[in-house]
């Protein structure tokens, strides 16, 4: 596996388990009543910072395991890693701008902070997500 596919899998890994906690202490925090209620930010803030934390810590620690098992591959990338990495951004702006535009659409009828916010949380989640998948799916298929 290649630093660029390991990197991938780090990320979707540490995203995967993130976001859910997410949800569920702001759900747990509201306590049955409503979500609005809830002092979203710092969670946010620090799901943010474990999400890319996390990452990085899986990315490096598994680095380290494959490089001692194949020093010769380490950090190495091809035009193949490059049109791969390509494709997943192409569909994961999509879905980042698609969640832009629900957070814009909610500005615009003046929704409460805490659903703007969360529809910018969730377009980046749900960007980094399917970007991800598309990259692995790519690694494992090709791009044909």
């Amino acid at each position: 596996m290649v630093y660029q596919e390991r990197t991938t899998w780090a990320t979707l890994i540490a995203t995967i388990i993130t976001v859910p906690v997410y949800v569920f202490v702001v759900l747990a925090r509201a306590a049955g009543g409503p979500v609005t209620d809830v002092d979203w930010v710092p969670i946010m803030l620090w799901t943010m910072a474990a999400s890319i934390v996390g990452a990085i810590v899986i990315s490096i620690v598994w680095g380290i395991l494959a490089g001692m098992r194949d020093p010769s591959e380490v950090g190495t990338s091809d035009q193949r890693d490059r049109d791969i990495s390509r494709f997943g951004n192409r569909l994961g702006y999509g879905v980042l701008v698609a969640g832009a535009l629900v957070a814009l659409a909610l500005s615009m009828i003046e929704a409460d902070w805490f659903w703007i916010g969360n529809a910018l949380f969730f377009g980046f989640a749900l960007s980094t997500l399917v970007g991800d998948i598309a990259r692995v799916v790519a690694y494992r298929r090709g791009l044909a």
